[in-house]
């Protein structure tokens, strides 16, 4: 497809893919949150490793719960209507959770938020893909992620400089969380709906519309005769899509990809670190005010670095830099891991680097390639499938590494994820393909089991 890449309307493109990534500046604040909130919940609520494990981990359960909502509501209501849910639910989980009086009700509380988290977390990035020409789609899809690492600095700056008020410091920790609600709620009423979302219900006014404004009356000709006429031919209006054609012969090739790909970026284990920040660094000595302040440094690296990431992913490409990330965190998770086992200081320095790697690789290429190697036929449910691979995995991770931590030692868990990193960079280099500068339309032959 030749498109003029010249009348792409940059601003708004930039605009309309800000305001869906709000949904991950609300996923990075509950996901970073626990890691402030816990040494005060484990003084209110008497938590053991079992139950830090699990109330970490009830996020996680949430999203496979929102996953499975949004993958329907986005379906049959569109993109917009299931952003608009998500803010909603986002706003209401933090009061529930600020006002908790006991630890099985503020678990009950975060689950719902893992309901908001797991719905942003699939359709922030799916909305933006099929928003952004292909051109640019790599850095507009990464622009979730920086907003999910902007979310996790912006936490963790809040959570140390409310570290001296008191033992209900975690309510005001949580409870913030309802001023990005209400403004994403507000953004996405703003946005248009996906045009690809609306020529799939037949909407073909209402998409040119909204793909002019994108990049004028030849792109939005383009993408209507190449999404439109290849539905009509695959009978899509006489033919409803459920889960099983997702893992029907011609799509699970794509498929696989994705839920490898999505497994792969929680087993490769980073995110225990930024979870469990102050249980690492408890085991090597540090104070609690050294362990929160950790939280700032991992926060400022994390953004950094994303920033890198998104400047390279459509330059470098997709494959490249999953390759470089994977064997680059296995080395550092060795370094790690020697360093923890001997109580050095050091160890901080060297899973700095891990999330550096991490933050301008795995991370968001991962999203970048759940979003975009889907056909349009199944993109909606797959992505779900995919995200709740991913969430999953979350959830077994971030409950395992407490019981691991305090039974084996805090250093052990990173000699694991180094093995895993290395059976990833197998994965992503015998089944991944590059898919920098292609349309989305190009999916259905670089990943199709045709």
């Amino acid at each position: 497809m030749q498109i003029n890449q010249n009348n792409f309307k940059q601003g708004y493109i930039l605009a309309i893919s800000f305001i869906s990534a709000l949904g991950g500046y609300l996923f990075g604040f509950d996901f970073a949150v626990i890691s402030g909130a816990l040494p005060f919940l484990k003084e209110q609520f008497l938590f053991n490793e079992y139950w830090e494990g699990f109330a970490t981990a009830s996020l996680a359960l949430g999203c496979i719960a929102g996953c499975l909502i949004a993958g329907k509501l986005a379906e049959k209501y569109g993109r917009k209507t299931g952003l608009m849910t998500a803010a909603a639910i986002f706003m209401l989980s933090s009061l529930a959770m600020a006002f908790s009086s006991t630890r099985e009700f503020f678990i009950m509380a975060r689950f719902v938020a893992g309901i908001g988290v797991g719905m942003a977390s699939m359709l922030s990035p799916m909305y933006i893909a099929e928003i952004a020409p292909a051109k640019i789609r790599g850095r507009m899809v990464a622009i979730n992620q920086l907003t999910i690492v902007t979310g996790i600095l912006v936490t963790n700056l809040i959570n140390y400089s409310l570290r001296n008020q008191g033992i209900d410091s975690w309510r005001w920790m949580v409870g913030l969380g309802v001023i990005p609600s209400v403004l994403f709620f507000l953004g996405v009423m703003w946005l248009p709906e996906s045009p690809r979302w609306l020529l799939k219900m037949g909407n073909e006014a209402a998409a040119e519309t909204v793909l002019n404004k994108i990049g004028g009356t030849h792109y939005a000709k383009e993408i209507i005769s190449t999404t439109a006429n290849r539905l009509k031919n695959s009978n899509e209006d006489n033919y409803k899509v459920g889960y099983k054609d997702v893992f029907g012969k011609a799509f699970l090739p794509a498929v696989i990809v994705g839920m490898g790909l999505a497994v792969f970026q929680q087993f490769c284990g980073i995110n225990v670190v930024f979870n469990f920040t102050t249980t690492i660094f408890e085991s090597i000595g540090f104070s609690q005010e050294d362990q929160l302040k950790q939280t700032v440094f991992i926060g400022i690296i994390n953004l950094l670095f994303t920033i890198i990431a998104m400047w390279q992913v459509d330059k470098l490409g997709r494959k490249p830099l999953m390759l470089f990330g994977s064997l680059t965190l296995a080395f550092l998770y060795i370094i790690s891991a020697l360093l923890l086992q001997q109580k050095s200081p050091l160890a901080a320095w060297s899973l700095l680097a891990a999330i550096g790697v991490y933050a301008m690789s795995i991370a968001p290429v991962t999203w970048v390639l759940i979003a975009e190697i889907f056909p349009d036929k199944i993109r909606s449910l797959a992505t779900s499938v995919a995200v709740i691979a991913l969430w999953i995995s979350y959830a077994l991770l971030v409950f395992t590494f407490p019981i691991i931590a305090s039974k084996l030692g805090a250093y052990t868990p990173f000699y694991i994820y180094a093995g895993i990193c290395v059976v990833g960079f197998w994965f992503v280099r015998s089944k991944v393909k590059e898919t920098k500068g292609k349309t989305l339309e190009d999916m259905d032959n670089i990943f199709s089991g045709h």
